[in-house]
């Protein structure tokens, strides 16, 4: 099972003194920082107007990591796609790609904060099948060499054939998912599928009646199931002192910034963010000993490397860890980021071996 660096940016804190320009420059030197220590992959989220985190543009964060870089694999997490043009969408990444020697690995999701969609004029009611479609636009101009047309019900357009191409064929494409549609709609495309575990926790009851669907949807489909991964928070803690530290860290990441951003009018939530309602109702309850690893990796190394090993043997390919959320220190993160490369990440063999910088 292989590790990545994992960020959504949140930076929407009462009595906040970090600026989102401070913030991004941090989360540069970590996604950097990445290689130096041995993670796979850097995986950077898409949030606008700083309502839960302040990183618009995770392509061009990413390409300055692709520049100061030779093996990591780099990704939106995820690119919100319903938010732009799908030729647009295919044009950048297959640039990244281009300009990285093809390490990019492209995530696409709906979101789930309807203030980012206002100022784009874009449907968040319909915003399903806009990712649907787009989505499969995008894998068509990355795959195909002849121009291609399309007359779908959100776009249209003909003998459209994007420059350059991506070097990787086919270009690595997973989707984010919440809920069933998502990932029966990867099974459906044969893409990889990335969840958040105390998502699938809520939901489906846990990662392993997540992978199940995800299979099953895939074999409907007659496809190949795709690269498995999930995305975890993670926290260090070596006595209790840190330990309540650290749980009160993540319950003010739920409260502070998930809560305003997901989805819990039942007067106003479209069919297919229903299932957000109760999601809301159990964060706004949540309690410091409800953080278990059913959403958060926390303790010591071998309480971390204890509940990885169970999402391992779910079949899981790939978890990206979350260690700079809740206003975690800079110099904590990159310490922590460390700290697991040393005394986690040895334990699972496509990581063993590789070297740790500090």
């Amino acid at each position: 099972m292989d590790f990545g660096y994992f960020t959504l940016s949140d930076n929407h804190y009462q009595n906040n003194r970090r600026t989102a320009n401070e913030f991004v420059a941090n989360i540069l030197s970590e996604a950097v920082y990445a290689e130096e220590i041995g993670l796979n992959s850097a995986w950077i989220g898409e949030h606008h107007f700083s309502t839960l985190g302040v990183l618009s543009c995770p392509d061009l964060v990413l390409s300055n990591v692709a520049a100061r870089t030779k093996r990591i694999r780099l990704a939106p997490a995820v690119c919100v796609l319903p938010l732009h043009h799908p030729i647009r969408v295919a044009e950048q990444w297959a640039t990244l790609d281009l300009l990285s020697g093809g390490r990019v690995d492209f995530a696409a999701g709906r979101g789930y904060d309807r203030r980012e969609y206002l100022p784009f004029k874009m449907s968040f009611e319909d915003n399903q099948a806009i990712f649907d479609e787009g989505l499969q636009i995008v894998r068509r101009l990355w795959a195909s060499d002849e121009p291609i047309s399309h007359h779908g019900a959100y776009y249209q357009f003909e003998n459209v054939s994007i420059t350059p191409k991506p070097i990787q064929r086919p270009l690595p494409a997973y989707v984010a998912s919440f809920s069933k549609p998502s990932m029966e709609l990867a099974g459906k495309l044969g893409c990889g599928l990335v969840v958040a575990p105390f998502a699938a926790a809520m939901t489906f009851g846990g990662l392993d009646e997540v992978a199940r669907f995800y299979r099953e949807a895939c074999a409907r489909h007659g496809n190949k199931p795709g690269r498995l991964m999930c995305s975890y928070f993670i926290h260090f803690a070596n006595n209790d002192r840190e330990l309540e530290a650290a749980r009160a860290r993540q319950i003010r990441y739920y409260q502070e910034c998930v809560l305003a951003a997901f989805p819990s009018d039942p007067n106003n939530v479209p069919p297919s963010y229903r299932y957000f309602i109760g999601m809301v109702d159990r964060l706004k309850q949540v309690r410091p000993q409800d953080l278990t690893e059913n959403s958060v990796l926390l303790g010591s190394p071998a309480q971390i490397t204890d509940a990885l090993k169970r999402v391992e043997s779910i079949g899981f390919d790939e978890v990206i860890l979350y260690f700079n959320v809740g206003l975690k220190p800079h110099a904590q993160v990159k310490d922590e980021m460390a700290r697991f490369m040393e005394e986690v990440a040895p334990s699972f063999a496509s990581v063993k071996g590789q070297q740790v910088a500090r």
